[in-house]
């Protein structure tokens, strides 16, 4: 696990739309699950900021993080 949480600086586009309590509830949501070892990447901080800020819907970030873990387990039981 990375020792240092830092989404906002390593993607802060994703982050410049978003108002303080949008970004605040985003990093709040994305640093609890980094502390339970889940490593930050650049696709979930996208969905997850894009769901703050309007972008898409409840369903629509639903189906990417579906999506997702779909692929991240096909290359995990391929590996």
């Amino acid at each position: 696990m990375a020792t240092k949480f830092d989404v906002e600086e390593r993607w802060p586009e994703l982050f410049a739309q978003l108002d303080a309590t949008q970004r605040r509830a985003v990093v709040q949501s994305l640093a609890s699950a980094w502390h339970e070892g889940w490593e930050p990447n650049r696709e979930d901080v996208e969905n997850l900021t894009d769901e703050a800020r309007g972008a898409i819907d409840r369903a629509e970030y639903l189906r990417r993080v579906d999506a997702a873990a779909e692929r991240r387990r096909k290359v995990s039981v391929a590996s």
